[in-house]
């Protein structure tokens, strides 16, 4: 029987309840969210009049968290929009609701007698084969089932999202005694396709895989970093971005997510695996215990391992515990990295450091390969699942099997000799049958050395998805310094972008050209996509720095025609050109989006046109093509001025989308066009499907337009009140006006009398004049150097 999922109940409402309803809000899903009745009426409650039977008073908790959550920062929901998807009750009026709901999720305190009342009347009331998990992070799960019905266990298991649900990608599934396996299949199948999740099932272990791992790896640095004299700062400069990891990396991480939270689980560790090798690193250290003592928690209680006095960040010494003016770190092996793009390229420098750093580096890989290792088979049978999980739930961009494979089998060994550190046996047996790397790559796809069978097996769940790390060179078709073009198989391309944050600069306009070039000759179609962090943080400002400096204004012109001419052969080229945004798609990475045939966009994609915060308009083809937008979307006996406004607005105000639904509220996603899709491993797979589409359904390049409709001295005239009246209430700057007024300009299509039938080559001919008069102010360069340098807007 085909399982569907059409309505959630959500039994728990706190941070990760609310968060977990929220995300199942986001993509389409009907919701209930329920939480206990007060026991006692607020003040405010009294005064009003209300009693314990009034629904507001017995709906409180359950009402208040949701609101709390759909108010904080980042948002745990796509759109505001979404929340409409979630009707709100109590456990004790609204339980018999659930014989309704497909799936019903358990998110209560983390004790196990409150969860088994709550799992004895989830069973009275849910209809048979209705799905029923917890999202425990660390009660066995085959506690939670004693004593329920047969077909409760035979549907029951932990599902366990991590915090916050919508943007971490982990989604651990753990069996009970007695779940059936077309339940885990349906689940792990669920959580990637329409969750956005990377799907990993565990054994029912302690902390399961990603908190097992995961805390040993911060409990292994807070012992490392008493014994090594290291401070804080010291740690989280390793521990960054420099290895893939966020820039949060260690202390601040913890910080964020609260002390106590951490402490909770390290102390389940350490009391529930007695026989672990690694048992004393479970062990709270002293100054963890101190902290404890003095609520010294992180965010939640204004300070932790950083404290925040106005404007100045203080750091807590681990010796003399008391804060102290945060100091720079630096070391000499980072030094030697800093050339080296990729992360996983860094590590075979990073372990052969002559200083501070390659010992901190031989210890920590050396303890965390070592741990690792010898979870399995105990927390997993496949150690690739321990990479999944740390990836996507801790956010490293490679997980420790990979980092080893990095650095090479042998030689990791070795560091693990060096601190009297022993592989589980496995791993030898595994290199001395011939198999020097856990993962080798064949014919597009990832395959791991499976421990059972003594042979490399095939990664499951590929079959969904393109990884273009594992085609890189066999596929590749052409390519430059900023650009490569791969064939994905079944006459479509894709271009990925090869600059630094994927910038748009004169060799990634060279490859668009080329890659259209090659499939308007050879191929069907292309897909302009890639799985770096972001799909472009915009034009290469640096160089419209440099030739307005240098006031090469002809060069300059001729640049800005080019990136115009480039996004015009987007859109009009004889084949058809998808768009995959994910991530920060900004300036000329959103203009690229708003030109493609079709965009098929991640969710978490943050698009906008921001060029107003550098101090120029958008000139590669943005503003003409939010003003055609605007004509499309004339009615007769509508008033147009209002529709040219909401695009001025969007332009003018330099709005991101904070996800790809926000961007159908702006004008850059179009609806009934442009799709999302939830998980971005399966971005570009679903770009070259619609590519395949649109080319098999006959495609025919589109014929240039020169039916746009402008407003010309009517909108202009209401547009240079506006700011002047923005001016004088000092909302904006004199030169954030001279900006809008340019904008006002090109998007009014001029000063012309009378509303106008122009071309979409007028208008991007008054864009690059209006953009090229903007790089001769002064405040302009100033704004374009204050980003280059400090990477923040500058109002002047």
């Amino acid at each position: 029987m085909k399982r569907t999922i059409k309505k959630v109940a959500v039994v728990g409402s706190g941070i990760m309840g609310s968060g977990i309803a929220c995300h199942f809000a986001n993509i389409g899903l009907e919701v209930l969210l329920l939480d206990i009745v007060p026991n006692a009426l607020t003040e405010i409650e009294e005064k009003k009049g209300l009693t314990l039977e009034s629904k507001a008073v017995r709906n409180r908790i359950v009402n208040e968290h949701l609101a709390n959550a759909l108010k904080s920062n980042p948002s745990p929901i796509y759109s505001q929009k979404f929340a409409s998807r979630i009707t709100t009750g109590n456990t004790t009026d609204d339980i018999a609701k659930i014989a309704n709901y497909d799936w019903i999720i358990e998110v209560v305190v983390e004790r196990l007698d409150i969860k088994k009342l709550v799992f004895e009347q989830i069973d009275k009331f849910r209809k048979p084969g209705t799905l029923v998990t917890s999202n425990t992070s660390g009660i066995p799960i085959k506690f939670m089932s004693d004593g329920r019905s047969e077909d409760f266990q035979k549907h029951f298991c932990g599902t366990h999202f991590f915090n916050p649900a919508r943007y971490l990608k982990l989604f651990e599934i753990i069996p009970g005694p007695h779940t059936s396996q077309e339940v885990l299949d349906f689940l792990f199948d669920y959580g990637s396709k329409y969750l956005g999740k990377t799907s990993v099932v565990a054994k029912d272990t302690p902390a399961f895989i990603g908190n097992r791992i995961g805390i040993f790896g911060i409990q292994s640095l807070f012992h490392l970093v008493k014994q090594m004299g290291l401070t804080i700062e010291e740690v989280d400069k390793l521990t960054g971005p420099v290895i893939g990891r966020p820039k949060s990396a260690t202390f601040r991480t913890v910080d964020v997510v609260g002390l106590d939270t951490l402490v909770h689980v390290a102390n389940g560790l350490y009391e529930g695996c007695p026989n672990d090798e690694a048992h004393d690193l479970f062990k709270l250290p002293d100054f963890i215990n101190k902290m404890m003592e003095n609520k010294w928690l992180g965010s939640k209680t204004g300070q932790g391992f950083y404290k925040k006095v106005d404007k100045d960040i203080l750091s807590l010494d681990l010796d003399t515990m008391e804060y102290r003016p945060a100091k720079k770190a630096s070391f000499a092996t980072l030094e030697l990295t800093k050339t080296i793009d990729k992360p996983i390229d860094r590590f075979r420098v990073l372990v052969k450091g002559k200083d501070k750093a390659g010992d901190f580096y031989r210890k920590n890989f050396a303890a965390m390969f070592a741990y690792c290792s010898n979870r399995v088979p105990e927390i997993t049978d496949d150690f690739y699942k321990i990479d999944d999980a740390m990836k996507a739930g801790f956010g490293w961009e490679n997980g420790p099997f990979e980092i080893w494979d990095a650095i090479g089998v042998q030689k990791g060994i070795e560091l693990m000799d060096a601190e009297g550190l022993k592989p589980a046996a496995w791993v030898n047996e595994m290199f001395t049958s011939g198999n020097t790397s856990f993962y080798t790559v064949k014919e597009g796809n990832t395959y791991y050395y499976n421990i059972t069978t003594k042979s490399q097996t095939k990664v499951p769940g590929q079959d969904s998805f393109i990884i273009l790390n594992n085609i890189r060179e066999s596929k590749k078709v052409w390519s430059n310094s900023g650009a490569v073009l791969h064939d994905l198989g079944d006459g479509i391309l894709n271009l990925e972008f090869q600059s630094k944050m994927n910038t748009i600069g004169g060799d990634v306009l060279v490859g668009i050209n080329k890659a259209i070039d090659i499939a308007e000759k050879e191929y069907s179609g292309l897909v302009i996509g890639n799985q770096g962090a972001n799909f472009s943080v915009g034009a290469n400002i640096g160089m419209i720095f440099m030739m307005a400096v240098e006031q090469e204004y002809e060069e300059l012109n001729m640049a800005i025609k080019m990136f115009q001419d480039t996004m015009m052969r987007v859109r009009y080229s004889s084949i058809p050109v998808i768009v995959a945004p994910h991530g920060m798609t900004l300036g000329g990475g959103c203009e690229m989006t708003l030109h493609a045939d079709k965009v098929v966009a991640a969710a978490e994609s943050y698009i906008g046109l921001v060029e107003f915060g550098v101090g120029v308009i958008p000139g590669g083809g943005g503003s003409k093509e939010m003003a055609l937008r605007a004509s499309d979307l004339f009615r007769k006996n509508d008033v147009e001025l209002n529709v040219l406004q909401e695009y001025f607005l969007a332009v003018a105000m330099a709005k991101v989308s904070t996800s790809a639904y926000e961007a159908f509220d702006t004008g850059v996603l179009q609806k009934g066009k442009d799709i999302i899709v939830v998980n971005k491993d399966r971005q570009i797979a679903e770009a070259k499907k619609h590519a395949l589409l649109m080319a098999e359904a006959g495609y025919t390049q589109p014929i240039r337009r020169t039916d746009v409709k402008v407003l010309g001295k009517q909108a202009l005239g209401m547009f240079l009140v506006g700011t002047d009246q923005m001016v004088a209430g000092k909302y904006i700057s004199e030169h954030d006006q001279k900006i809008a007024n340019k904008l006002a300009y090109v998007m009014a299509g001029g000063d012309l009398s009378e509303p106008t039938l122009v071309s979409e080559q007028y208008l991007l001919d008054i864009e690059r004049e209006a953009f090229l008069s903007l790089c001769t102010e002064r405040k302009t360069l100033e704004r374009i150097q204050f980003m280059l340098t400090k990477g923040k807007p500058l109002r002047n």
